[in-house]
């Protein structure tokens, strides 16, 4: 409670810093990070100074070693969530919907601030400045507390993905976030190809089921047939017409200059409806495991945004060196993600210039409205 007690300053001392880090501009200079990174860190160190010498004299070696290890967590934590990747709640709902607000918040001065390579290159090395003061030759904390805590894990790998190019970003979500859709129950639910009666627990609690058959065609031009053919038992209560389509987009990198989103038509008050649509895709220069097919289940609304009903995930590695296969997915009202996945979606909603990155985002954001569908 008296390390949170510091939490409000702190925060404060975080904001500081992010204004003077924004006005250093231009290119990447090692020579003068170390300058760079003590000018930013000013009002952070003032404020610990101030409060460190007091505790240094009144406190026991052990308490002050517990109020170090505490703010030593709250200052890495701050810096994180207020200059590298800001958010405003701590739940990844929140997260991904603060993520998707800051890509259609672009007027004034509510954009996102977006790190250059160069304001990457300070905050990496005013890390170490922070680490070294911490530890304080050895009086502070102890080495291996400041080097393999989990705070300093996050920032730093927050920071290496942050100066990746967006194809990098997208690659390393889809190989690292292997369920991303959730029953009604909270229980991960990947594509199966088995029939129906032998699926595992809790599939059932899906608010629905795509059924979609997947061909690789061989040749070296990398393409894939996908055939809707069919949505069964969904589940969403409308006040006007119930109006089903699937839509279909395929993510992966480098595909920015080739189509990655269809539609089908859509069918009139049709709960389990059968579509039978086929449409081609064209993969990139990566291996297909890197790519993944995501559905959506919309209700087209005529004059305002198509509502989701549903949404289902197939990676392409799930046909395991197949040429075809027949997927069942059930439909999930939004897309989970763990925190590698949540931090890559964070930091491609700070490139509001970037068409595919707003779209991966919106993509992995968007979420069935609780209004319509209980």
């Amino acid at each position: 409670m008296f390390g949170t007690s510091f939490l409000a300053r702190l925060n404060g001392c975080m904001r500081q810093m992010a204004e003077i880090l924004s006005q250093m501009k231009g290119q990447p200079n090692p020579n003068t990070a170390e300058a760079d990174a003590d000018t930013m860190l000013r009002p952070l160190m003032e404020f610990l100074d101030a409060t460190l010498s007091i505790f240094a004299d009144v406190c026991e070696k052990a308490v002050l070693r517990r109020i170090l290890k505490d703010l030593w967590k709250m200052v890495l934590s701050s810096l994180e969530k207020t200059i590298v990747l800001p958010q405003s709640d701590g739940s990844l709902g929140a997260q991904l919907l603060t993520a998707a607000k800051g890509l259609s918040n672009m007027k004034g001065g509510s954009d996102p601030k977006t790190l250059s390579a160069k304001q990457c290159m300070i905050l990496d090395t005013g890390l170490e400045a922070i680490k070294q003061y911490f530890h304080a030759g050895g009086s502070g904390l102890k080495r291996s507390v400041v080097e393999t805590s989990p705070e300093v894990a996050s920032l730093r790998y927050a920071l290496s993905l942050y100066s990746q190019s967006t194809d990098a970003l997208i690659k390393t979500f889809i190989t690292t976030q292997h369920a991303q859709v959730h029953d009604g129950m909270g229980i991960r639910i990947t594509a199966s190809e088995k029939a129906r009666p032998d699926r595992g627990s809790g599939v059932e609690k899906a608010i629905g089921e795509a059924v979609v058959q997947i061909d690789m065609v061989p040749g070296k031009d990398r393409k894939v047939n996908v055939k809707v053919i069919a949505v069964n038992d969904m589940k969403w209560k409308t006040s006007g017409m119930f109006r089903p389509f699937v839509e279909l987009n395929m993510a992966g990198p480098f595909i920015a200059d080739k189509k990655r989103k269809f539609a089908t038509k859509s069918k009139n008050n049709s709960f389990t409806a059968n579509f039978n649509e086929a449409f081609q895709f064209l993969l990139g220069k990566e291996s297909p495991d890197c790519y993944e097919l995501q559905l959506a289940v919309r209700d087209y609304c005529f004059g305002r945004a198509d509502r989701l009903v549903g949404t289902a995930v197939v990676q392409l590695r799930d046909l395991a060196g197949r040429k075809t296969a027949v997927f069942w997915c059930p439909l999930g009202p939004r897309i989970h993600m763990d925190e590698t996945g949540l931090t890559v979606v964070r930091i491609l909603s700070q490139r509001p210039a970037d068409d595919v990155a707003k779209e991966f985002v919106k993509l992995k954001s968007d979420t069935r409205p609780v209004e319509e569908g209980r």
